[in-house]
């Protein structure tokens, strides 16, 4: 990871995006040492997570880790899923938060010099070149290596550096997912 100790550097996550390409390689993420790998590498300005919620449910199972976000260092942005009916007249629910993202990115762009982008979705390829013309370095974290590749070839190649969630899951694992890595490593209680 290529990152200035003094360049002011925001997380844009797209909660939907990670959790998908955290789920094929298997990496259940530790959201607190997500927050202390960027924060030591840089002046990490904001951490912005973006997902949808369901709009008729009184409980989803995401509503934990969106609590405990917004109370630990997050900046949480949600929009709720609506049913939208699909071809043959069924509903489903539907949202997307990249415009969300893309309007924030670009308005807290005058105050970064690096942008992290978690996504892998090839729409934010025209948002990321815009940025770097106006002077900002824009890393993408996605993964290459699930089943297929969970990020767009376009937004890959435009990004000044590309983070493969792999290569980041020592980093950011859970403490239990470390330790089955490292087989030779002792086991605390």
């Amino acid at each position: 990871m290529r990152f200035h100790s003094n360049e002011r550097v925001a997380l844009f996550i797209d909660g939907v995006a990670l959790y998908h390409a955290a789920r094929a390689l298997g990496l259940d993420i530790d959201y607190r040492r997500l927050l202390g790998v960027f924060s030591a590498r840089a002046r990490l300005v904001r951490a912005l997570y973006y997902t949808v919620l369901p709009e008729d449910q009184d409980y989803s199972p995401i509503r934990p880790l969106i609590d405990w976000l917004d109370y630990n260092g997050f900046s949480v942005v949600t929009k709720p899923a609506r049913d939208h009916p699909d071809a043959t007249g069924r509903r489903k629910p539907r949202a997307s938060m990249e415009i969300d993202m893309a309007v924030d990115m670009m308005e807290l762009g005058d105050s970064l010099d690096h942008a992290v982008l978690f996504s892998g979705d090839g729409d934010f390829r025209r948002l990321v070149e815009t940025l770097q013309r106006r002077g900002l370095r824009v890393s993408v974290v996605s993964t290459l290596r699930a089943s297929a590749p969970l990020v767009a070839d376009e937004l890959r190649r435009q990004a000044d550096q590309f983070l493969d969630l792999a290569d980041l899951a020592p980093m950011i694992g859970r403490e239990s997912q470390r330790r089955e890595q490292s087989p030779g490593l002792p086991q605390t209680a």
